[in-house]
Formats: structure tokens, sequence, C-alpha cells
């Protein structure tokens, strides 16, 4: 045990603790838009490569890079389970995670265990830190993961590469790779606009930043603005770029993508498209897809249903409540934050959710993750169709974020489904940006300051009372504020509520659930990947 504050004994940090810690001291509390922090120079980059003895390595990796504002993890997802499936042992460097930082580095479809993870970590962290020097200072947080996922790949023997690009594309720490077998870009959209640029042209021009001469590229259909600019940069390579046209879902042979909604078959084409480029690129004309689109090979199909991601549309049941028989709550998380993925969520979750409701029989013969509504909770509420429906809003967004592009493009999509939330809650996320693993909790007793979450609610009202404008009853925007913040509500009003912790908010859903059971409480978790995580993490537990 170790000594705590007072002299009071506290547990020792544990191995991976140590490896968080460590990792917690890289991550800069600057905005990412600032660029005054010598270690932006992306030169830095190949620094740092030569130092891990990476700078041979990586040329030999057979990569698949793929870049994009929304689908781009999905697609990614996709493409590795399709090679996995192929054969070939695969690796997989994907952001953000949702739990555990391990989930960034899949190997073969699994997490990397914590005995190779805490290995390379320190292999690489104490080199870095052994040759550290004022010009080439420690790598910030995401460039020392990339790195990190670099060195687990090669040292791991991949057959194969699959790199989703962290943020933008140009100068993302994944694009030290100066040969790829084939990039992808996906959807895009208007997301980290500080950084990227305030129009699409611009947006889409940082995301082509992962082109490389006379390296195939495929994307798939595009707004003219950004089309135009990815044409251009193409040109400017000599890069043959291609239009990956949506999965035709005939091609599964009646199964459904391991991923739901439509969007994915947009992603599910580009995945396609990347893994018989890949194939052909590297020699493997053995399992030819590319003249045969009238009929996938059956390890495209398989890799295609079996697919999974966690935090895009997942449905996940409240396990306290389903372990004691009382009450029915069932999370359904989505980690959407841009407007456009804000309404394909808000599409998901009403048709979702309606689907769930329309069903009598609950049974699910096939099982899996992230799945259709019934087929995910399978026999563990077999009795409570009969039960009355109510959706409940668990909301928060990074304040870069533009709440009013948000909200209502959610509440708009829902309503026009005939799907309205009875009351949204507003939270802080649990996990604070600046700390990674158990460290990233905050104390207990810390103040939390709701400003932004109260600003949410204030958006939240305000569309409400256009909503309901014309009827008689006036709503009560201001709502009735509790002063002492160790309440569990801080303000509530009559179609919303501030809560001062998630743990407070769920405990309100789980005793509204155990109260009224004549109900069915279907919550949508969305607005920011890391809230998602943190509901994972304590409905989980």
């Amino acid at each position: 045990m170790a000594e705590g504050e007072g002299g009071s004994a506290r547990p020792a940090a544990s191995p991976f603790d140590e490896a968080m810690e460590a990792l917690s001291s890289l991550i800069t509390k600057r905005s990412r838009a600032d660029k005054s922090n010598k270690g932006d120079r992306f030169d830095l980059l190949f620094d740092y490569l030569k130092i891990l003895d990476l700078d041979q390595q990586i040329p030999q990796m057979k990569v698949i890079h793929v870049a994009g504002t929304k689908g781009k993890g999905s697609t990614c997802t996709f493409t590795e389970s399709i090679l996995r499936n192929c054969g070939f042992r695969t690796g997989l460097f994907t952001s953000p995670h949702l739990i555990d930082v391990r989930e960034r580095f899949r190997l073969d479809g699994e997490d990397i265990c914590e005995e190779k993870f805490l290995a390379y970590f320190w292999w690489c962290y104490d080199r870095l830190k052994e040759k550290a020097s004022e010009d080439v200072p420690m790598p910030t947080y995401f460039r020392f993961l990339a790195l990190l996922a670099f060195k687990i790949f090669a040292a791991e023997q991949v057959d194969v590469a699959i790199l989703e690009v962290g943020l933008g594309g140009k100068f993302d720490a994944t694009n030290v790779v100066e040969a790829p077998i084939v990039c992808g870009i996906s959807s895009l959209g208007f997301d980290h606009m500080e950084i990227l640029g305030d129009t699409l042209g611009k947006i889409a021009g940082e995301k082509a930043g992962i082109f490389k001469r006379g390296v195939p590229a495929f994307t798939v259909p595009q707004p003219d603005e950004a089309m135009q600019v990815l044409e251009e940069k193409a040109s400017q390579l000599d890069v043959n770029l291609q239009v990956a046209l949506p999965l035709d879902a005939n091609l599964l042979n009646g199964l459904k993508l391991g991923l739901v909604g439509e969007h994915q078959f947009l992603n599910a084409g580009l995945a396609v498209a990347l893994c018989c480029t890949w194939l052909q690129r590297t020699g493997h004309q053995d399992i030819n897809c590319l003249q045969q689109m009238s009929n996938l090979p059956e390890q495209f199909i398989k890799g295609l249903t079996s697919a999974s991601l966690q935090g895009r549309a997942q449905i996940v049941p409240d396990r306290l409540l389903n372990s004691e028989s009382s009450g029915e709550l069932l999370f359904y998380l989505d980690g959407a934050h841009s407007p456009e993925s804000m309404e394909v969520c808000a599409k998901w979750f009403s048709l979702a959710v309606k689907e769930e409701n329309q069903h009598q029989n609950w049974c699910n013969p096939q099982g899996g993750d992230s799945k259709s509504a019934n087929a995910l909770i399978g026999n563990n509420f077999g009795k409570s169709s009969a039960k009355i429906s109510t959706q409940i809003l668990l909301f928060n967004c990074m304040s870069v974020r533009d709440p009013k592009l948000l909200l209502p493009r959610l509440m708009n999509t829902c309503a026009s489904y005939g799907v309205h939330f009875k009351k949204a809650l507003f939270v802080p996320n649990i996990s604070v940006y600046y700390k990674v693993g158990s460290n990233a909790l905050p104390p207990s007793n810390s103040q939390v300051d709701l400003s932004w979450q109260l600003a949410l609610q204030r958006v939240w009202e305000n569309l409400i009372q256009g909503e309901k404008e014309g009827e008689a009853k006036n709503i009560d925007i201001a709502g009735d504020e509790v002063r002492d913040d160790t309440e569990p509500c801080i303000k509530s009003c009559e179609n919303s509520a501030v809560f001062s912790s998630l743990p407070l908010a769920l405990k309100w859903l789980r005793d509204n659930a155990q109260q009224n059971r004549s109900e069915r409480f279907q919550v949508l978790v969305t607005g920011s990947l890391h809230l998602v995580g943190d509901v994972l993490r304590i409905v989980k537990r």
C-alpha cells in the first residue's frame, strides 16, 4: 500500500494505471486549433519513427488508410472484418476509445491484451522519453497512440494494417504512411471547422491530404463542392479516384449488415471497394470480387454481417434492472456529434423503438450486438410488449459544437417518425479530457461547471416552445433551480432537467423505471462518444 495525503494508506497503482498516468502526461490542455505548440510540427513524426526504429518497417506494411467526417470508423470496421474472414492477420487502429484505450488497437478483431499492450507501451514510451529534447519533445497524446499502433502492427507482423485518420488527414499522425495500398474517404460534412476550415471544399482538401501519388483511392457520393476538390487533388497526384456506390442489400443473401442503419450500406460499399483493391494490388487474385459484383464472395458476406462496433447504433438493456426483474430500461447508444450524423442517429432510434414496440413476441434466433431492437433484447423482456413506451434523451456535446444545429436535427427527425421525447436530460461527461483510464474520473467532491449543460437545456426548451407555439399552455423555461449542487437535479423544467453528474441521472432513470413498471423507458444517449463510453462503463459494470 502506498501512503496518501495525511498518512492514510491507498492502494498501489496497477501496472496498467501507471501506463495510463504516463499516457495522460502527453495530453495537452491547449485547444486542438492552437498551432503555437512546438509539438504540432508534422515533421517531428519522422524523428519519432527513427527513434522507434519504425522508419524502415512502415514502408513494408500493407496499409489501408481511411479519412472522412462520418462513417470512417464503420468503414474501417467492415474492412477489417472482411479481410479477417478472408484469412488474413489484421491490425485495426481507430479512435476514440469508449471505455478502455486498448480498444484502439485490434489484432484479428480483438482488442490487444493488457500484457502485450503494456510491453509495447513502455518500449515506445521509454525510448521516446530517453531521446526527448527541446527540439524533439515527447509526442502529444494522439501522435503517441499512432506511433504505438505502428509498433504493435510491425511487431505482430499483421498482413494488413487498417488505419482510421484521427482528425483531418493531411497533418494527421497516421499520414506518415507514404505508400499505402489503397486510400478511402467516407462521407464529408461539417465538423472540426475550427481546425479544418469552414467550407466543405476546405474540409475536403484536408481529407484529401492522405492521397499519395499513384495510389488508388475510393470515396462515396459527395456534395458537389467536396467532390470537385477531391477530384482536383487526385488529378494533381495521378490518383485514380473512383466513387464506390452503396452496397446492394441483395448481395447479402438475405442476411443483415453487422452495423445497423441505412447509411451503413454506404460505408459497406466503400469497404468492399477497398478490400477488392487491396486483394488485387497485393497479389491475392484467388479471391476475385472486382469483376463479380453480381455476387459477393462468401468471406465478404460473413465479414459484412458479423462486423461490430461499440457505441454506434448499439442497444443495451440496463443490467441492474434486468437482474432485479423490476422495471424496464433500455439504452440506445450512438456517438453522433455532427448535424448530419445526428439526423441519421435520430432516424435509427425512431425506427428501432417503433420496431421494438410493434413486436409482440421478442425472440432472437441469431443474437449479436448492435442489431435490431428485438434481436438485441431477446427473451429478457418477453412479457413487456404491452407496456407503454416512454422516450428519454440523455445528451451532452463538446462546447465547440453548435447545439442550435444538433438538437433541432434530432428533434425534428424523430418527430417526423412520430417519436417525441418526454424528457431531455443534460449531464456533464464523467471522464475528463486530460486524463485516461481510471484516473480520468474526477474526484467525487469536485465542483462541476454546469453552465454548458444549462445552455443546452435552454436550447431544448426553446425548441419545445417553438414546437408547441400557439398552444394555450406556456412553457416555463426558467424552471425550478436547485442552488445546492449536491442535489441530483440542478434545474428541472417541464420537458428537461440538468443533472450534476451522469450517475445521478442514471439513478433518476432507474428509480423512474422501478416506480413505473407499466412503462418501458427507451433512452437515447447521443451527442458525444465520451458520454456514450461513460454510460457503457456504468451500465455494463
